[in-house]
């Protein structure tokens, strides 16, 4: 076994778990977002153009149509002043004189859609799809007016540098990327922040260093996992505490009785006196049931700090429900004078809790009484604050106030005895205060009236129904 264990060691020893590499980059972070933010707007803002353009088309060419229709019409009254042979002067003198291009074109050179095609042939104004050129045929003529365009970035007698329009859009578009770039940095600034606090955290953990815990998130997204990976880390520390302790005390525990039953093996070989093999007999009996009240106080304590189960409450009658449990343990307790007061309770108090482990709590109350107590034994319930107490008082030694918060910790003895009488396991206080815990509760130690010690277990009223 020994060998086995070393080798174990060795294994364990020479293991070393890879090394965390990497981090998480604010600049890589902050430009991945940025770009996915940018591009949607701007995608969302090209859509969104192009549905306005499209449902106002229709009303723009209407009011081009409108605006330009008396200037169109004073412009054919001239031209048809004059001969048609004219016409190219005299638009070539108008043209002069407005700021936009003017001009003669035959009707066959056109290319039109459908739609504006037929207004042009039914002498109303016909525009070009960007709006900007309006078409209007001369009367009966083949030849058609062309205005336009109206715009100046697109009439090339007029076209200074960048359009204005187009200026006009990079700058927008630079101060709305500006500013959208301060407003994604304030926010991923402290994500990022609080992903690396987050990192270097589990990362401490991967590395088995279980006191590590993640600092408060400043954002709030990140908050609740924080609190889940620190609710983890302490629960997966206890959980290694607890198994440690409970190694480490198991093994110590089960020399005792293993070494007893070594020697009443040796003694056993070596005797024929019949009284002699019944006394080792029943001392090897005893051993073994001591190990099996062990085994059994461990794997119970093991569940319930391990596992912590929700409790499966069911209304019961509380004052019956505690009679019942203390006759459970009067057979141990034939030797003392057992009581049992529910007088201070209400008529018919029903009460919510889990009848599988609740049990365990009032009966390991009773057992340490019962180790300790001199005389009396005395159980009584009351409800005091909105809290049910339920009290297991004995007239033994007690406990001293700087003792009464440390037995409840798992194989804590106050008697260091080995005997059988009072040596126990230092296991039924720890699982009484893990059964209370499981009901929001707790079990707690103070001086009895009856001269010994008092145990309480209180869990709140909220999860009772008391019939009036």
């Amino acid at each position: 076994m020994t060998g086995n264990s070393n080798k174990l060691l060795a294994i364990l020893g020479a293991y070393k778990p890879a090394p965390w590499r990497g981090r998480y980059s604010l600049s890589r972070l902050f430009f991945n977002f940025y770009l996915l933010v940018m591009g949607s707007f701007v995608a969302i803002a090209i859509f969104a153009d192009f549905v306005i353009s499209t449902a106002v088309k229709g009303i723009t060419d209407d009011y081009t149509s409108r605006f330009m229709g008396g200037t169109v019409l004073l412009i054919e009254e001239e031209l048809f002043r004059k001969p048609r042979s004219e016409w190219p002067k005299t638009i070539a003198a108008l043209d002069r004189k407005f700021a936009y291009r003017l001009e003669i074109v035959d009707r066959w050179s056109l290319q039109l859609p459908r739609k504006e095609a037929e207004k042009l042939d039914n002498g109303e104004l016909a525009i070009d799809a960007q709006g900007d050129i309006i078409y209007h045929r001369l009367k009966q003529t083949p030849q058609i007016l062309v205005v336009g365009p109206l715009s100046p970035e697109r009439n090339p007698e007029y076209q200074r540098g960048m359009p204005l329009d187009l200026r006009i859009s990079l700058l927008t578009w630079s101060l709305i990327g500006v500013c959208l770039a301060i407003v994604v940095w304030l926010w991923v600034h402290p994500v990022w922040r609080d992903l690396e606090a987050m990192r270097q955290t589990t990362r401490s953990l991967g590395e088995g260093l279980f006191e590590a815990r993640a600092p408060k998130m400043r954002s709030s997204a990140f908050r609740p996992l924080a609190d889940t990976l620190n609710g983890m880390a302490e629960r997966v520390q206890r959980l290694i505490a607890t198994q440690k302790d409970l190694s480490s005390a198991i093994s110590h525990e089960l020399r005792t009785p293993i070494a007893r039953l070594r020697f009443a093996l040796e003694i056993l070989a070596d005797t024929d006196d019949p009284s002699e093999r019944e006394r080792l007999w029943r001392m090897m009996e005893s051993d073994l049931d001591e190990l099996d009240g062990l085994i059994d106080s461990s794997l119970t304590y093991a569940r319930f700090e391990r596992e912590q189960p929700e409790p499966q409450l069911s209304a019961v009658d509380l004052g019956p429900w505690l009679e019942e449990q203390v006759e459970g343990s009067r057979l141990l307790a034939r030797d003392f004078d057992l009581q049992v007061d529910i007088t201070a309770l209400p008529p018919q108090l029903q009460v919510e809790l889990d009848r599988k482990s609740m049990p365990y709590a009032v009966t390991n109350l009773l057992r340490n009484a019962i180790k300790y107590a001199r005389l009396r034994i005395r159980v009584s319930a009351e409800v005091v604050a909105d809290q049910i107490q339920v009290h297991v008082d004995d007239d033994g030694i007690g406990i001293p106030p700087a003792e009464r918060e440390r037995v409840f910790s798992a194989f804590t003895r106050l008697d260091r005895s080995r005997d059988r009488s009072t040596g126990g396991y230092g296991l039924g206080l720890a699982i009484a205060r893990l059964v209370l815990a499981q009901h929001g509760g707790t079990a707690s130690a103070e001086e009895s009236p009856l001269g010994g010690a008092r145990f309480t277990l209180s869990w709140p009223l909220s999860q009772n129904v008391t019939e009036s």
